[in-house]
């Protein structure tokens, strides 16, 4: 018999892992409401009307398509099924797909609500995604996104907010982190400088992968995309400035002078700068002119987050755009959002091992079953406890003691609660701390305290 099995690029969790992921989304749920977001959820299908050619050519691949429901060949014609053309046979098969990302729904909720909100709107939603990738490490095809946007509002004290939320979130966790800060104009102006306007996103895709590969590889790479060498020459100081925010700023400002575009970026990220300067956040903010990030998509300032003690890629990103609902047919609506990398997340906290233990909080109190007598006498105490907070179970089974007691140490269980013939006479149990082995005959009430005073 085959052993059964889940498909390749999804995860069961367990009940430790389940703990860690709740704490995770839990903590940025509370900053989230903290800051007055308000939570949304979207279906997992959309209709497929609403997903293609929102992603691009490649994104179009990565959708999950859902068969229609009931006799779904039926409307087709059997020289059609003969041609093997997967794509005209998908778009009459399938009108349904999963959502690949949580931004398109969000556009479709907007233009489909768009009489009943109260602008600005600023929403977030935790749930998962789906892509048809190709499963790697760090790379799964079903995965949870965790986004926050503002839109009807071109204010950049929405961008501030954004930061101090980023902040926020990661001093909760204890995660020392980098917050790195660009701006699409300044990079369209830098694309303007150098000459090579019309190559902006290559120019781009070459710079944001500085970290990774080096400053030789990627002049390399603007090289083998058709960039003139007096181009790259031009983007060398600007690819490698030093110095506060302010004084890159500066420097930029002068390479830019005769660019519009290029200085009105810079005079957003002076404003954002200086009113960050203001509220003494924990983490650094830094701007980065080689950020760039899904530059068809973002407008103005863009945002990418980094752990500074493990090696992992972004942990949170996003930015400007000015068109969310564009793509359904209602122009002109500006936003800003990001989305926090709940995945990385987990991983970076399990490796700083940074879970505080009330998060993986099981039971606390265990109820040993010496028989029906002895379960029906400590099942109103047990409920005493539980209406106290206290998590409780009681053993199901009437089995060995020693059974009973392994069960409580495997699932790491602090007390556990016997009552026999003596106890039940003198209307009390014997409490056992399980990390001391200490043992006292106690009251309910007594119980109760030395438990909740423990916790």
């Amino acid at each position: 018999m085959n052993k059964p099995s889940i498909p390749k690029g999804t995860r069961d969790f367990s009940p430790l892992e389940m703990s860690k992921r709740n704490y995770i989304f839990e903590t940025i749920r509370q900053v989230f409401a903290l800051y007055g977001f308000k939570q949304i959820e979207t279906p997992a299908m959309e209709t497929l009307q609403t997903l293609l050619g929102k992603y691009g050519e490649e994104g179009d691949k990565l959708l999950f398509k859902v068969l229609n429901s009931g006799d779904y060949l039926s409307k087709i014609e059997r020289d059609e099924l003969l041609t093997s053309d997967s794509l005209h046979l998908a778009s009459k098969l399938c009108e349904k797909g999963l959502r690949y990302d949580l931004t398109v729904p969000f556009a479709r909720y907007v233009v489909m609500h768009r009489d009943g909100l109260q602008l600005p709107f600023k929403r977030y939603q935790i749930q998962p995604v789906w892509r048809a990738d190709r499963p790697q490490k760090g790379r799964y095809r079903e995965f949870y996104q965790c986004d926050a946007d503002i839109v009807g509002s071109d204010s950049l004290l929405n961008e501030v907010e954004l930061v101090q939320i980023m902040d926020t979130v990661f001093k909760r966790f204890g995660i020392r982190v980098q917050i790195k800060i660009n701006n699409r104009k300044i990079l369209s102006g830098i694309a303007e400088y150098i000459n090579e306007a019309d190559k902006i996103v290559d120019i781009t895709v070459a710079i944001d992968k500085l970290d990774k590969i080096g400053l030789d590889n990627v002049n390399a790479e603007l090289a083998s995309a058709g960039i003139s060498q007096d181009a790259i020459d031009k983007l060398q100081p600007i690819i490698s400035l030093s110095g506060s925010n302010m004084e890159k700023l500066d420097v930029i400002a002068g390479v830019l002078k005769d660019s519009e575009i290029g200085l009105k970026g810079i005079d957003e990220l002076r404003y954002i700068f200086g009113v960050l300067e203001k509220l003494e956040l924990e983490n650094e903010v830094q701007l980065d002119l080689t950020l760039a990030r899904g530059l068809n998509y973002y407008t103005g300032a863009i945002f990418e987050v980094k752990a500074l003690d493990v090696q992992i890629g972004s942990i949170t990103g996003g930015g400007r755009y000015d068109n969310l609902t564009g793509i359904f047919g209602m122009p002109g609506l500006s936003g800003v959002g990001f989305s926090f990398g709940a995945d990385r997340i987990f991983d970076v906290l399990n490796a700083l091992n940074l879970y505080p233990e009330n998060a993986m909080k099981g039971t606390q109190l265990l109820f040993i079953n010496f028989g029906e007598n002895e379960t029906s006498y400590c099942m109103p105490i047990a409920s005493k406890a539980r209406s106290f907070g206290i998590t409780t179970e009681i053993y199901p089974d009437a089995v060995k003691m020693k059974k009973q007691m392994a069960y409580a140490n495997s699932n790491n269980i602090n007390y556990v609660a016997l009552a026999g013939e003596n106890e039940i006479k003198e209307n009390k149990v014997t409490l056992k701390n399980m990390a001391t082995g200490e043992q006292k005959l106690v009251t309910a009430d007594e119980l109760i305290s030395i438990i909740i005073g423990n916790k």
